[in-house]
């Protein structure tokens, strides 16, 4: 055994170390230390601190019992730790994930069920699964099929219906919707049964919680304590809400005065649970699974780059979905629900000073010992300040910096945002996702479709060629270049056709047409056949067609076909020296004395 422990140590290429691939433990746990191990510890207790109000909170959000949110903070984090490749990222429950469970789980039975509970474990089972295969397969590119603007108007409008979902407990009410319209009518209608006691403590215990992460560091900055002290201490705010709550409610018999409790919750170890095959079960929750997948990896891996990226470290995205599959299904068999990589936990635990997932680790055996030990002492919390809790956390999610700096910036982004925030706020979490991913795919396509193109012509005294309505160039009647910004395929190879004839009917005196391909990466077999088309019918005008700037790579597929064998004109190797030799050319057939390029700008524009 110790020798094995030393080859690993020593960094020889022998077979353990081949499994730091799929098990990062075995890289980061090469050099773990006391130093570290000390850093990674007090990171853990910080985390915990904070973790478990949130862990009870977001398992009441997404319609569980609060327990269910402590086993999803405990072997679900141990899983992360042994396959994920981010040093800071906090798995756990997370705001918007809850929501979408409880959407998904509420079309299966009513909130707090055994068979709602039973849905939520085949949501986590079903979402590691998919994670699993598309991290073995490769696939965390599908995730760019959400653009930013989208993932921000769908996190912004979640975050809207999330707070005012929690309005009810704030004061004490019934209400009910998963889309604005009906949780606001719900709300005005039992308005009217508003508890005054519960009111006030949530008013109070959310007031506090504002104030806490806001104007307690400042506070004690100049008390004298250090900033990134303070900043923890701020952090760990909740606590004193929940504590103080809790003493509220004991002292003045508030449950007795219609003040709602989490009441008992059991002391235990995470049960041994195992998701129910139902394939007409399966078949329904699929769907949800997946968008519970691409919305939980796009929130996690962005989380966890950003953090990298402050320390030079990396993640490797294939892998950190597989970590957070076997997350999942670490929360399947444990009792929990989905969970992902949290924002603002991960922030806390890289703030803390956490080197390695082992701080995760050892913030899962904080949370199991506060379900073994502390929780009778959240049976009297009152569910109002669980609701300032939420209210506090998602609102920090709610942006609507982006949407105006989105406007200014591409009129079509804002669009996709805007209908992905209506959509989610009128419609429903899922319509939301659904509309976002339909739009980001759709304005894709619409701009590979319509690929940026210029007519260019030389910069005087340089080699370089510029867009004609931007610059002062030189041009020659007989000859026209088209600069294509964009790849060729089968989505702009009709555009492509149809450009090239409109602007060659517009040259009345066109000889020779240059396709300027520096910024082509590549042609597809549709596009191959509209250059071919092209050349053909520009041969029948007698004009000739040439490429120029051809890359390596293109060029090599191009001589796998027949286009060089046929083309009416040549390849050049830059665009330059195109335009010089067919200027040339040109004026030695029409008799011409000089050549543009001695006389003067002959086409200046």
């Amino acid at each position: 055994m110790s020798g094995w422990l030393n080859r690993i140590r020593s960094g020889r290429p022998e077979q353990p170390m081949q499994l730091a691939r799929y098990l990062p433990i075995f890289a980061w746990g090469r050099g773990y230390g006391g130093v570290t191990l000390t850093n990674d510890l007090v990171a853990a207790a910080i985390v915990t601190i904070m973790l478990i109000p949130q862990s009870l909170a977001y398992a009441m959000l997404a319609g569980l019992p609060p327990e269910i949110g402590l086993y999803a903070s405990i072997l679900p984090i141990i899983a992360y730790a042994l396959f994920g490749t981010s040093r800071a990222l906090a798995v756990g429950p997370v705001a918007v994930i809850s929501l979408m469970t409880l959407t998904a789980a509420s079309a299966i039975a009513p909130p707090g069920s055994p068979e709602f509970i039973a849905a939520a474990l085949i949501l986590a089972f079903l979402s590691g699964l998919i994670l699993i295969v598309m991290g073995v397969l490769r696939l965390g590119f599908l995730a760019n099929l959400l653009s930013h603007p989208v993932v921000s108007g769908f996190i912004t409008a979640s975050g809207i219906i999330i707070a005012t979902s929690q309005l009810k407990s704030v004061l004490g009410i019934k209400a009910s919707g998963e889309a604005m319209p009906e949780l606001v009518r719900t709300l005005v209608e039992h308005a009217k049964d508003t508890n005054p006691y519960t009111l006030a403590i949530g008013l109070v215990s959310t007031g506090f919680l504002f104030w806490v992460r806001k104007g307690l560091k400042p506070l004690l900055i100049g008390f004298g304590m250090a900033a990134r002290p303070a900043d923890l201490v701020a952090k760990a705010g909740p606590i004193v809400a929940v504590a103080l709550s809790i003493l509220a409610v004991i002292a003045f018999d508030l449950e007795a005065k219609g003040v709602k409790v989490v009441g008992d919750i059991p002391q235990s170890l995470p049960p041994f649970t195992v998701p129910a095959f139902d394939p007409e079960l399966w078949q329904r929750l699929a769907v949800p699974a997946l968008l519970l997948s691409i919305i939980g990896f796009v929130e996690s891996v962005s989380v966890a780059q950003t953090l990298a990226a402050k320390k030079r470290q990396r993640i490797v995205p294939d892998q950190e979905l597989i970590g957070l599959g076997a997350a999942n299904v670490a929360a399947a068999f444990s009792g929990g629900y989905p969970v992902t990589g949290g924002f603002a936990r991960s922030v806390v635990n890289f703030d803390a000073g956490a080197e390695t997932p082992a701080a995760g680790a050892f913030t899962a055996i904080g949370i199991l010992l506060a379900a073994l030990f502390l929780t009778p002492l959240l049976a009297s919390l009152p569910i109002a300040t669980l609701a300032g809790t939420i209210i506090v956390a998602v609102l920090s999610l709610v942006d609507f910096k982006t949407p105006r700096a989105i406007w200014r910036y591409s009129k079509p982004d804002f669009m996709a945002m805007a209908a992905t925030i209506a959509v989610t706020l009128l419609v429903g979490v899922e319509p939301g996702v659904i509309a976002g991913v339909g739009l980001s795919l759709t304005l894709f396509l619409w701009r590979a479709s319509r690929p940026h193109a210029a007519i260019v012509g030389r910069v005087p005294e340089t080699e370089h060629f510029r867009n004609v309505k931007r610059h002062k160039v030189f041009t020659d009647p007989r000859i026209l270049t088209i600069r294509i910004d964009e790849s060729l395929t089968y989505l702009n190879a009709r555009w492509l056709e149809e450009f090239v004839l409109e602007q060659v009917s517009e040259h009345a005196d066109l000889r020779h047409l240059i396709l300027m391909c520096s910024a082509i990466n590549g042609v597809d077999a549709s596009a191959l056949e509209s250059i071919e088309a092209i050349n053909h019918r520009l041969a029948d005008g007698g004009i000739k067609l040439h490429l120029s700037e051809v890359k390596g790579p293109v060029m090599d597929a191009l001589e796998k076909s027949h286009l060089l064998d046929d083309l009416s004109g040549k390849v050049w190797l830059s665009q330059n020296e195109a335009f010089q030799s067919l200027i040339r050319s040109s004026d030695a057939e029409d008799n011409a004395p000089l050549s543009p390029d001695i006389m003067g700008p002959r086409g200046m524009i």
